[in-house]
């Protein structure tokens, strides 16, 4: 693989995970460096790029519905009448 404007750096991680890093480079014949850049590459794309919109997100269970909205009325009406702002 060519990567193209490279910049090298210095890092400090444990001992620890370095090993790990690097049994598993071994093991798929990969380097420690390109997985270092790989982990890297995915934060990047997880946690720092913005643009995430709904659609780009799974959805989630938060337990059983507590109270029907279906018989009070107009949710959207109750929820701008709510005075916790």
């Amino acid at each position: 693989m060519y990567i193209h404007n490279v910049k090298a750096i210095t890092i400090n991680v444990s001992e620890p995970v370095y090993r790990e890093f690097k049994q598993y480079a071994t093991e798929h014949d990969r380097t420690t460096s390109e997985l270092i850049r790989e982990a890297m590459e995915d934060f990047l794309d997880r946690k720092l790029k913005t643009g995430t919109t709904l659609i780009d997100l799974s959805p989630i269970s938060l337990g059983k519905v507590l109270r029907s909205t279906t018989t009070r009325g107009d949710l959207l009406a109750e929820m701008h009448d709510d005075d916790r702002s």
